[in-house]
């Protein structure tokens, strides 16, 4: 497994690469808004990577935006094909997202963690009248919230309703150099 940087002549890399992110995620539900999605992240001021096997065949995918001149880089997206999850893959994809970030120099990546299916305690609540204390006591059973918490992101805020009443999104972010 090696991790390489997605180019916009690599067609076969990139229509394997939308594949992944429609079969994986709702948000992108036909191909041509998959496709649309890598197609964008290979601009100047992004970060596209992607995981390959020996094969040649894409395992996962990381991108990042830069945001306030650089300074902070959005991590968006990150997906990992359903046969490799839970296999160190995804920490690999956000490590090297991590140097990629430094050596531009930055120093924060940020990220939102949607909850649209109930997962953390903050969904389904008012999170207008005790917001610190929501993030405070935070908590999730099986949320990608978790993956991230274990390297090294925290919460630093919500965005209630984001995805409709009662469907948050959880910012994150993380230091970096």
């Amino acid at each position: 497994m090696k991790i390489i940087d997605l180019l916009k002549d690599d067609k076969d890399k990139i229509n394997q690469t939308a594949s992944l992110l429609q079969e994986s995620f709702e948000a992108w539900s036909t191909f041509e808004l998959a496709i649309n999605e890598v197609i964008e992240s290979l601009q100047d001021n992004k970060i596209s990577r992607v995981l390959i096997n020996d094969e040649d065949v894409v395992i996962g995918w990381i991108g990042g935006q830069s945001q306030y001149n650089g300074n902070v880089w959005e991590l968006h997206p990150l997906v990992i094909k359903k046969p490799f999850r839970r296999n160190g893959f995804g920490k690999m994809l956000v490590e090297d997202l991590e140097k990629q970030v430094e050596q531009r120099g930055g120093v924060t990546i940020l990220l939102g963690s949607d909850d649209e299916n109930n997962q953390t305690n903050v969904s389904n609540q008012n999170l207008y009248s005790e917001l610190p204390s929501f993030i405070k006591n935070f908590y999730s059973k099986d949320h990608p919230v978790n993956f991230y918490m274990k390297l090294g992101f925290v919460i630093i805020g919500i965005i209630p309703n984001a995805n409709g009443i009662g469907k948050p999104d959880i910012l994150m972010a993380k230091q970096v150099y």
